[in-house]
């Protein structure tokens, strides 16, 4: 663990510590002069969301040490996401304060050197080269196929549901895949490469429903193990590469091309890059669809703890960013923002999780949990809160002579 977080020997210098599920009252300050500036300094950022400390509400915080606000004050999102996975506070709704504290823009307020230094970062050094790449491959993809299938859908679908018409998680994924498919044309005896295809659910999808021979590239071995044991005698092959060494030399071509919830791992000095393998691996007639979360602002980093803790290097495409990447090999035929529909999908994987959890926590541990939960609920509050963004983009390397009608 980093520096960023408090160590014991600081804990200790304190009169106590508090256990989680307890609560302190304001009088506990009383020992802690520094903690009493923080209770009035927090009091007065969350006013404006109508957040409160130790209130009745779902989403108050309810503080189980007395040194966490100090501590999220001083670092921000990793200083508030560490002290949760630590048990010094809890809150009924997580989804709904974070919901309140982005849209209040409190998060912009806090952590300031913390943040300068993630964007600094961000900026200056290229974090996802292709020897890091693999890095999110083993630290998260890799946890274990039993989190995954307890959380997911049955296909393992790992990215944001469509929930037009849906009526639970299932369906919703299976509209998903339906809308990319609908929305590329495919046709049987087609070729799709699937960038970054996970588990497989768009592969197994089009194989059987479109008559499509689907190649999908993973940096996870865990997925394509999955995904290879439970599609055979489907037109459907993964291969472990990234994107960047597939089809160095050119010699193979695809009539379509999809990239879903894979976007967010290529970093804006790779870009062209990723744009250049996409337009070299597909044909001079064919569609690209590209399926990512996106962010309202341009140069701002992705959150410093969920760096950290959950997609190691990830970086999210601001839309200046994206059309900017993609013009020098593609027409941008069709945009579509579904955002708001993340947050249903987030909340449906948080159901089914606590659903599963007591069986898997003996393996994963409380902490892991804690993070876990944390994960979810804080970026269901992100799209509630319409900071991000989950967009789906339908490119032609020159553009369709007769255009491009949506399908919905």
């Amino acid at each position: 663990m980093s520096s960023a977080v408090i160590r014991p020997a600081q804990e200790r210098s304190h009169a106590r510590a508090h256990a989680p599920g307890s609560r302190f009252e304001g009088q506990e300050f009383a020992q802690a002069p520094v903690a009493i500036k923080a209770l009035a300094a927090a009091r007065g950022l969350l006013a404006p969301a109508d957040v409160h400390i130790n209130g009745d509400r779902p989403w108050d915080l309810q503080v189980h040490h007395p040194d966490m606000l100090v501590r999220a004050l001083a670092k921000g999102s990793i200083g508030l996401g560490e002290a949760y996975m630590d048990g010094w506070w809890d809150c009924e709704q997580l989804d709904e304060f974070f919901h309140r504290i982005l849209r209040a823009r409190i998060d912009e307020q806090v952590g300031g050197a913390q943040l300068a230094w993630t964007t600094l970062r961000t900026r200056l050094f290229n974090l996802q080269t292709a020897r890091r790449s693999w890095q999110v491959g083993r630290e998260h993809y890799d946890l274990g196929n039993d989190l995954f299938e307890g959380m997911l859908d049955p296909t393992l679908a790992y990215s944001c549901g469509y929930w037009a018409q849906a009526e639970d998680l299932a369906g919703a994924q299976q509209a998903k895949l339906d809308l990319v498919c609908r929305k590329l044309g495919l046709r049987p005896g087609m070729t799709l490469l699937d960038i970054g295809c996970g588990w497989g659910s768009l592969m197994q999808f089009a194989a059987q429903h479109y008559g499509v021979h689907c190649t999908g590239l993973t940096i996870s071995k865990a997925q394509a193990d999955w995904g290879s044991a439970r599609m055979q005698g489907l037109p459907v092959r993964f291969e472990l590469a990234d994107y960047r060494s597939f089809n160095a030399e050119g010699a193979r071509r695809f009539d379509r091309i999809a990239s879903i919830g894979m976007f967010e791992h290529v970093g804006h000095k790779n870009y062209g890059a990723y744009f250049e393998t996409a337009r070299r691996c597909l044909n001079a007639d064919g569609l690209f669809l590209l399926h990512t979360i996106g962010k309202n602002r341009s140069n701002a980093p992705i959150d410093a703890w969920t760096e950290k803790y959950i997609f190691p290097n990830g970086a999210l495409p601001s839309a200046a960013e994206l059309s900017a990447a993609c013009e020098p090999y593609f027409l941008i035929e069709d945009w579509h923002n579904f955002g708001a529909d993340y947050d249903r999908t987030l909340m449906a994987w948080h159901e089914r999780f606590e659903q599963v959890w007591p069986q898997l926590k003996h393996h994963y541990g409380e902490r892991f949990g804690r993070m876990w939960r944390y994960y979810l609920l804080s970026c269901a509050g992100t799209f509630r809160a319409r900071t991000n963004q989950l967009w789906q983009l339908v490119l032609s390397p020159t553009g369709l002579p007769a255009g491009y009608r949506r399908v919905s």
